[in-house]
């Protein structure tokens, strides 16, 4: 009889190769006490419309003023953020800055380090046009990223290639390399490929969450039931069901999770400085990039409230880029529910932080999980408030 190891593999691979074709339907919203909301909003239609005006005003404070890429803001822009004004800057993805744009990155901010989160999935779909109905820039043709390096990193491995030719090189290695052992040239800028999450990864981590009796009933016991449409859709349901259920809080801490390699690699580039200042992107800059951001605020001490606040003000970049074949975490867009997964409700933030240190304690024990320890925290506060 075929192993439950064996049966978990083959059912990973089956749901993966499918590509998640299938929809998603709306998930209930999270929604916290209202009296935790505003002290002076008296339903939760005054406190989203208050929330709205409010994220207005502050992105028009916070957000730096670029023509096409979206999301951008330093860390220091944070309210009472302990990070000093250009180390780190979030944004979203780089690829379709205009000369303006390309001036401001790197003639006036002085971008030397770009870290891009996508996978390699994204990667190829904007090699290959699949953005194309999107409309292009105005300005002339730029090469944004001219002068770089390219770095892909792997968890055993980091390559100085581009995500093209990575494919082809050979992934051999043991041990992990870390980020500070790759050594940075002061004479040339870098952009490091760090894949975070994936379709695979996200099913995987998925799986391991649902009770093995809701699988159970999705699976016949016969070895070859795996492969029959019947029992997929009844996996399917039970996979959607759980995804439906958690929403972008569930997928933030599939993050945490599955892709702590990752996680510590790019920390590791925040804490070189050397590298500054690093730019840290994904598509919109919402998710991915909004851990990333949350971990190290929460590092150097940011408060819970002004790291909230900071993500909040990524709800409404999908509607800014208007491509709906831009993915969401890495996700196809078509397949979640836009109200869910396309805005950024200060709620879901909250439901992290406070996911993440029932989880492992606190953000120094979510570190010490991931090989962050507490000289590589030092060495970070010291490059980002020193």
């Amino acid at each position: 009889m075929r192993s439950n190891r064996g049966c978990m593999l083959l059912l990973l691979s089956t749901l993966v190769s499918e590509s998640f074709q299938f929809s998603i339907h709306p998930a209930q919203p999270h929604r916290i006490v209202l009296s935790e909301l505003s002290s002076t909003a008296t339903s939760v239609e005054e406190y989203e419309s208050t929330w709205k005006e409010n994220v207005k005003v502050l992105c028009a404070e916070r957000n730096i003023p670029f023509d096409r890429v979206k999301n951008a803001r330093d860390l220091s822009s944070v309210n009472e953020s302990p990070v000093k004004s250009g180390r780190v800057y979030r944004m979203g993805k780089v690829t379709d800055a205009t000369k303006k744009d390309v001036e401001t990155l790197f003639d006036e901010l002085h971008v030397r380090t770009l870290v891009d989160l996508r996978s390699r999935t994204e990667l190829r779909d904007e090699v290959n046009g699949v953005h194309a109905d999107v409309e292009p820039t105005k300005d002339e043709d730029v090469d944004v990223f001219k002068g770089f390096t390219d770095l892909t990193w792997y968890p055993k491995k980091v390559l100085e290639k581009s995500f093209d030719d990575a494919d082809a090189a050979v992934k051999a290695s043991s041990g992990e390399v870390e980020s500070s052992n790759v050594k940075s040239d002061l004479r040339r800028p870098e952009r490091h490929f760090v894949s975070l999450m994936n379709e695979f990864k996200y099913v995987k981590g998925t799986l391991k969450k649902l009770r093995k009796r809701d699988l159970a009933k999705a699976v016949l016991k016969s070895p070859g039931a795996l492969v029959s449409k019947r029992v997929r859709s009844n996996i399917k349901g039970v996979f959607l069901k759980e995804i439906n259920e958690g929403g972008l809080p569930m997928l933030n801490e599939l993050v945490l999770s599955m892709a702590g390699p990752g996680i510590k690699y790019v920390l590791n580039l925040c804490a070189d400085k050397n590298r500054h200042p690093v730019a840290i992107y994904c598509t919109a800059g919402k998710d991915r990039t909004g851990i990333i951001a949350s971990i190290i605020l929460a590092a150097v001490g940011a408060a819970d409230k002004d790291i909230v606040e900071d993500y909040s003000l990524s709800a409404n970049v999908y509607a800014e880029i208007n491509d709906h074949k831009a993915m969401v975490g890495a996700l196809s867009q078509r397949n979640l529910d836009a109200k869910t997964f396309l805005t950024a409700p200060p709620e879901v933030m909250q439901q992290t932080l406070d996911t993440l240190r029932k989880n492992y304690g606190s953000i120094e024990g979510y570190l010490d999980e991931i090989g962050f320890d507490e000289s590589d925290r030092l060495r970070l506060i010291d490059a980002l408030i020193a």
